[in-house]
């Protein structure tokens, strides 16, 4: 199983987040990286901790429409070579070119900033369109509402091969993770690369949601707090 962590920025620096709730959002504390909060600072203790494939980076100011935090964004990937950058933030799918040069990013299209089908019928995110390396679909949830054009639940013959399924509000939350949402999703994959994001808790979360088929996990708090360590995300990752 994949585990993911999660750098969120917003203002340049790394924020703690909790509930969606973006506005109330504020920097980062963790022993990952003691009174750092810059985004190289944090990322870097996630590295010391495991080597891990990818981290995950949502621009929180970009997917509210603000100045993006491009430069935390190439600072994070020099200072880390090794590691794959998965970005949401918030651009179309025609605008990746633009938004992503670097190979070693990939892009993440946001079901929330879709202002309609239509972007994706004209560009499917499977395909490699821009940038280096095939985009990946975040399916984003608030509560029950799904955030985005709401025939892209219905059409998987425009889902890429990595889905992410977002519940927002279990962020940061420990109210674990949403497993009906993520299993009615599953159904409907194909077999496609299903991540969970929202609501990990521990190493039986992880544990749990391999059991059901999924490839991999979003996880912050978890990581920060100390309730998943070195040794369990060793033992996951041969999941």
């Amino acid at each position: 199983m994949l585990v993911i962590p999660v750098l969120d920025f917003k203002g340049g620096v790394v924020v703690h987040a909790t509930g969606g709730d973006r506005s109330h959002y504020l920097p980062i504390e963790t022993a990952l990286s003691p009174g750092r909060c810059d985004p190289v600072s944090v990322a870097l203790g996630y590295r010391a901790l495991h080597a891990f494939p990818a981290m995950y980076v949502a621009d929180l100011d970009a997917i509210a429409g603000g100045a993006p935090n491009r430069e935390a964004v190439s600072a994070t990937s020099s200072a880390l070579p090794d590691i794959e950058l998965w970005v949401d933030d918030g651009r179309p799918p025609s605008a990746a070119h633009a938004a992503l040069s670097d190979r070693r990013l990939r892009y993440v299209i946001g079901s929330e900033s879709l202002g309609a089908i239509s972007s994706l019928e004209a560009m499917p995110p499977g395909s490699p369109h821009a940038a280096a390396k095939p985009g990946i679909l975040s399916l984003d949830f608030r509560g029950n509402d799904f955030l985005g054009p709401p025939d892209l639940l219905v059409r998987p013959d425009l889902w890429p091969e990595t889905m992410i399924v977002m519940t927002l509000g279990r962020v940061g939350s420990g109210a674990g993770p949403d497993f009906e949402r993520l299993w009615g999703i599953i159904a409907r994959a194909e077999g496609r690369q299903v991540i969970a994001a929202g609501g990990v808790r521990h190493v039986a979360d992880l544990e749990a949601l391999a059991a059901i088929g999924v490839a991999g996990a979003l996880v912050a708090t978890a990581l920060h707090s100390g309730q998943i360590k070195a040794g369990d995300l060793e033992r996951v990752a041969g999941l």
